[in-house]
């Protein structure tokens, strides 16, 4: 019952709220993408100072105290991951996702409305593109006036050419997300692909600020949406699955393997990129070296790693000092079996090899992009220098390479329910889907009761 409630909103809400026509209210051309902010502003008044508020645009989620009481904020402006490894020192590429304008360095000034950019949300021409190196700045080639007539409703264009792309390409960094959900198929997602979702149906959006599992909130265990917000908890007509959910998350079940029409990069090893090598590609087509960036490994229907989660992580921040024999954590997922709030859910594990202090052991952030970046010099040692005095910490001039892992939920790409995972997928002599053990238990239950299966 819960489910369709919501399905007859949605429906309602998509129906009677159509995409305005604002030709009527814009004629003149412009000469900056500031103008037209300036001109949406005229009547939406109070867009810009609620998307100034939203981690949108300030790449940071809402403040909040650590297990060390400190409060801090975290999120894409000051966390390492192990694909272009982090925003300082590289911000004209990396801002190329902003949803605003001329974020070129640190000066940034966050609180001018001008450089709010409605256009990259909003647009419905299919024709609005931002210049990937460029700061958030729409490409010239864009004529703005037949944009700003056509704003309207988001759709998975807007969020997607973001999010679906993010680093540097389709399915790169999520597994989940990439360009095969721009017109779905039924099989690569039910609730796109069957049910028209877009976006905002579950992502749902409140003065601007659009819930979902960021890092930011994975760090403060905040603005999550869950199944069960629109499914029952007792969904299931059988009443030992819907057992399961006390302790299984529905996407465990229901999303049996990501990345099943375009392949996600899972292995990135930047202490070989500056090589004079023939660069390669590998049986999907995909790039598996180059001498900017190293070489990587791509997987097609992956299956998740399952841990115990229950909504937050610990994430490593500049200066954690590091254990360069093991693997580099940089996301720890802090649920546990003890845990009541915990369950067993999806990731992808993103693993690589990136560039560290070996005297002060902690992660280098370095200047890959513009003039004295890495991808112009081939020097680890200046990219080193240059990207550490933008984040204000030493560098010993010594360095080297360590094993890092990161942790990506795995949300969408729903199957229907006869697709789902059965009993024998996870219980039995034969399944190899869960490592029990890993999982704080003694072996399949089920085995050991001796169930047949």
């Amino acid at each position: 019952m819960k489910i369709l409630l919501t399905l007859l909103v949605l429906f309602l809400i998509n129906f009677n709220v159509k995409s305005q026509d604002h030709s009527e209210f814009i004629s003149d051309a412009f000469n900056s993408p500031q103008k037209v902010t300036q001109t949406c502003l005229m009547c939406h008044d109070e867009a810009a100072q609620q998307i100034m508020k939203s981690n949108h645009w300030t790449w940071l989620n809402e403040e909040f105290t650590t297990e060390k009481n400190e409060t801090v904020r975290i999120g894409k402006q000051n966390i390492i991951n192990n694909f272009c490894i982090a925003v300082p020192s590289n911000y004209p590429r990396c801002t190329s996702c902003h949803a605003g304008y001329g974020w070129n360095d640190a000066e940034f000034d966050f609180s001018n409305e001008d450089n709010v950019d409605c256009l990259v949300c909003h647009d419905n021409s299919g024709t609005y593109k931002k210049i990937p190196t460029g700061a958030g700045m729409p490409d010239e080639s864009v004529d703005l006036l037949l944009v700003a007539q056509s704003v309207g409703k988001t759709s998975r264009n807007n969020c997607g050419i973001c999010h679906f792309d993010g680093g540097g390409g389709t399915g790169v960094k999520h597994g989940d997300l990439d360009d095969s959900l721009y017109d779905p198929e039924s099989e690569t997602d039910y609730h796109m692909g069957v049910l028209g979702f877009v976006c905002t149906d579950c992502h749902t959006t409140n003065e601007h600020k659009i819930m979902g599992a960021s890092h930011g909130s994975m760090a403060a265990n905040q603005n999550h949406i869950y199944c069960t917000d629109c499914h029952d908890e007792e969904v299931h007509k059988s009443a030992n699955l819907n057992k399961h959910v006390q302790a299984v998350a529905c996407e465990t079940c229901h999303i049996p393997e990501f990345a099943r029409v375009i392949p996600t990069k899972t292995f990135w090893d930047w202490s070989l990129a500056g090589e004079d090598r023939l660069e390669a590609k590998d049986e999907y087509g995909r790039e598996t070296y180059s001498k900017l960036k190293g070489e990587f490994v791509w997987a097609k229907n992956v299956m998740p790693t399952y841990k115990w989660y229950n909504g937050q992580a610990n994430y490593y921040r500049f200066g954690d000092k590091i254990e360069p024999s093991k693997p580099v954590l940089l996301n720890e997922l802090t649920g546990s079996i003890k845990d009541p709030n915990s369950k067993i859910a999806p990731f992808k594990v993103m693993r690589g090899k990136q560039i560290y202090d070996s005297k002060n052991s902690y992660l280098i952030v370095p200047k890959l992009f513009g003039e004295n970046g890495y991808w112009k010099t081939f020097d680890w040692n200046l990219a080193s220098e240059n990207g550490m005095k933008e984040i204000d910490l030493d560098y010993s001039g010594e360095y080297g390479f360590v094993e890092t892992e990161m942790y990506w939920p795995i949300n969408h790409m729903v199957v229907s329910k006869d697709k789902a995972l059965k009993c024998t997928n996870c219980h039995g002599r034969s399944a190899d889907r869960m490592d029990w053990e890993a999982l704080g238990y003694r072996g399949d239950a089920m085995v050991k009761k001796g169930r047949k299966f």
